[in-house]
């Protein structure tokens, strides 16, 4: 494994998170499912949800990393989660094909937001939830970040129904996370 390729895996692996089990309970999952990790890195959702649902596809830029989260899931025994590199702005997968769709802490540097949006909503089936969870834009942060109203807007805008949206007390590296449920 390359030196790059370990520091990202070590980063991703250790980095403070949202707790997988919560986000589960926000896709409101069903064993029938089948559901859209965005951005699924090293496969800390992936994981998690696929002991719960019929199939995942794990969706990433990184060929590399999705290729570390194969052979954990294999290591794990795990046979549902299928992985498929793309881009964002263009997800190369069926329209309305997915239960639910996840995308945690991969959107805030997408440009532009609203196309990729409008590729989660296009893969969706009707009354398909998509669960968002960014970094709130915060003074002084100099990383790429989206507010979270801004998040909101771009996703009415793609023509999702905003059914919930919080603010967990956990932080991610000391910045505030919010978390929010679109319905198509």
């Amino acid at each position: 494994m390359n030196q790059r390729l370990e520091r990202k895996i070590n980063n991703l692996e250790n980095i403070e998170r949202v707790k997988a089990n919560e986000v589960c309970t926000y896709l409101s999952l069903n064993r029938e499912d089948r559901v859209l990790d965005v951005g699924a890195g090293t496969g800390y959702m992936s994981l998690a949800i696929a002991e719960r649902v019929k199939s995942v596809v794990a969706f990433d830029f990184d060929s590399d990393v999705l290729h570390y989260l194969e052979k954990v899931a294999n290591q794990k025994n795990i046979k549902n989660i299928e992985t498929r590199v793309g881009d964002f702005k263009d997800i190369p997968l069926e329209s309305e094909s997915f239960d639910k769709a996840v995308a945690s802490i991969s959107l805030h540097e997408v440009q532009p937001l609203p196309t990729a949006l409008s590729e989660i909503y296009k893969v969706l089936k009707n009354n398909g939830l998509f669960v968002c969870i960014e970094l709130e834009h915060v003074e002084g942060i100099q990383a790429p970040r989206v507010k979270s109203i801004e998040m909101k807007t771009e996703m009415i805008k793609a023509g999702f129904t905003i059914k919930e949206m919080f603010f967990p007390e956990k932080k991610i590296a000391n910045q505030p996370v919010y978390i929010i449920v679109g319905e198509k």
